[in-house]
């Protein structure tokens, strides 16, 4: 609760606009400030921190640390499930799912909830295809799987997320009901899009948009970035077209590309994050670039080898299973393709910000939109054109 003595400021703040309520906040010891701000609404507090002054340097370290300490929940940035089946849903049910999806990469977990939609359990894609078709996924499923809750602070999600590394988290209400679901990398991005408020200049921002912003100015803001986020679409699926045939032909192929994508996509937000916070916290202008660059790719290469090994397994074996014609070439095509696909997407996640930063634009908000699309589209392109060269 906030002391007596702090009740007029904590009023001036809240009749003030954010740059002058920030202003005003400034000139306050660090522990007022952080008094002041817990106690307005999270997204208000988030918009005057962002205005506070101060800097990436050891001086303005305080400033980071209060909007870290800001609350921000995990319901506020969680986005619809997707896969949901019931108990007893087999797993030839859930693989022909996939297949009839207009997207095969959407679902990187089967989530099993029951009638009221509470959360049993998670099936990875893994233990489907190591599964006999006539199981059902009761039995597979990964019971009582780590979740949030809508209610979860950002900075205990973050920190769960550092330790868990998974690429999606479910979020449940106080009854186990799944409400949503919430990437790593939607985490690691708000984290970096609110420090990077408050250094705008550092990536090359002249102002961001707020919940006071005029309606045609957001329009202008937002807009741009959607058109570009249904051209880089149109891109992934115009790669996947081209080998139709090649799908129809390899059906394990369908099977295996969220995979892929899933796999490619993490080591992708792993290099980003890594890269965002360098760009934040200033570090980039003493370690050199191309020093970046060769370390992201070859953690790709280590990482991607590794978890093709295991990909490729899992091919021949379903494969073989379903009688198909050379399994042992096609496990060769995943694991080449799983690893040159993370090889690129540690590439990715270290260009695309910079360069996005280099234009101006901001690294946080516009690198997920052309990441995702360059590692579905060389990943995919990769495994679809081995298959295609090696397999027929």
């Amino acid at each position: 609760m906030i002391s007596h003595d702090k009740e007029d400021l904590l009023e001036n703040v809240q009749d003030l606009n954010p740059v002058e309520a920030a202003s005003l906040l400034g000139a306050q010891p660090s522990e007022s400030i952080k008094e002041v701000l817990a106690a307005l609404p999270g997204q208000q507090a988030l918009d005057i921190a962002s205005h506070l002054p101060g800097s990436i340097s050891p001086e303005g370290a305080e400033t980071v640390a209060l909007v870290g300490d800001l609350d921000v929940s995990v319901g506020e940035i969680m986005s619809p499930a997707i896969g949901t089946v019931s108990p007893t849903t087999t797993v030839a049910g859930a693989i022909d799912d996939i297949v009839h999806r207009e997207s095969v990469t959407e679902v990187t977990y089967f989530y099993v909830v029951d009638e009221r939609g509470v959360l049993l359990g998670v099936v990875t894609l893994r233990d489907l295809l190591l599964s006999k078709p006539g199981q059902v996924v009761a039995e597979i499923m990964t019971p009582e799987p780590f979740s949030f809750t809508p209610a979860t602070s950002l900075g205990d999600a973050v920190q769960a997320a550092l330790n868990k590394h998974y690429r999606l988290y479910p979020v449940v209400d106080e009854d186990g009901v799944l409400q949503g679901v919430i990437y790593g990398w939607q985490l690691f991005e708000c984290v970096a899009g609110e420090i990077n408020a408050q250094t705008g200049t550092l990536v090359g921002l002249d102002k961001e948009e707020r919940i006071s912003t005029p309606l045609l100015e957001s329009f202008r803001m937002r807009h741009p970035w959607l058109q570009i986020n249904l051209l880089t679409a149109f891109a992934a699926a115009f790669v996947v077209g081209v080998f139709e045939s090649t799908i129809a032909q390899i059906v394990a192929l369908a099977v295996f590309l969220p995979v892929l994508a899933g796999q490619s996509g993490n080591t992708g937000c792993q290099a980003l994050a890594i890269t965002l916070r360098g760009i934040t916290l200033g570090e980039l202008g003493d370690y050199p670039v191309k020093k970046l660059v060769a370390k992201e790719i070859t953690l790709g290469a280590l990482n991607g080898f590794l978890v093709g090994l295991v990909a490729a397994a899992a091919m021949w074996v379903y494969a073989s299973g379903m009688g198909m014609q050379e399994p042992a070439m096609l496990a060769l095509v995943i694991l080449v393709a799983m690893t040159g696909a993370c090889m690129c997407s540690g590439l990715f996640g270290v260009m695309v910000p910079l360069t996005l930063k280099r234009w101006g634009a901001d690294p946080a908000m516009a690198s997920s939109i052309f990441l995702t699309t360059m590692t579905d589209i060389v990943g995919m392109g990769l495994m679809l054109a081995l298959a295609t060269a090696i397999v027929l």
